[in-house]
């Protein structure tokens, strides 16, 4: 069984006004494109009550690094109350979303990911000596890019969120984060 690790669990929150598609797309892309995982939406549900909307989704990124070390990260996203609203942004009248959006973001490293040194005692005992005496500096970095990664992932939502709230003139933001 691979040696899954893990580095980072953290949770953000942003009550009120934005744009939930734009958001959906600015993650997705931000984990895609701009880092280079392969996302995996693993749980996606809806339930429509009234005009408002509770939506719950979890994906699962995750890059290969090599043929021993993988990055996976795992993020779990609840909107509650979404509804649509009109604001005005730079004097033109747009259509948004307003809600409370709850965003938890875990971080993991990897290691024998194909479980090949996992076969018997002796591979074990070759896999632990691997990771502590032959390549900790290569994990070390991994390490250090997971938390990077999951850091720089969340504060560009913050600001993706900032932005959109403070361009709307009837936006009232609130914006929260949780460190366990």
């Amino acid at each position: 069984m691979a040696d899954k690790e893990q580095l980072v669990k953290e949770k953000m929150g942003h009550n009120g006004i934005f744009d939930f598609t734009a958001l959906y797309t600015f993650m997705h892309s931000w984990l895609r494109d701009e880092e280079g995982f392969g996302v995996t939406e693993e749980k996606y549900s809806e339930k429509v009550s009234g005009n408002a909307r509770d939506i719950d989704f979890k994906w699962v990124a995750s890059k290969t690094a090599n043929d021993y070390l993988k990055m996976e990260h795992q993020v779990e996203v609840e909107v509650r109350g979404l509804t649509d609203v009109e604001v005005e942004i730079d004097g033109v009248k747009k259509k948004m979303n307003k809600g409370k959006i709850s965003i938890e973001f875990k971080g993991y490293i990897i290691k024998d990911q194909g479980s090949k040194w996992d076969v018997t005692p002796w591979y074990r005992f070759l896999r632990d000596f691997y990771n502590k005496y032959v390549i900790p500096a290569r994990i070390d970095n991994m390490e250090d890019k997971i938390r990077g990664d999951s850091r720089k992932f969340k504060d560009d939502i913050k600001a993706f969120l900032d932005q959109m709230g403070l361009r709307s003139k009837t936006a009232k933001i609130e914006l929260w984060e949780h460190k366990p």
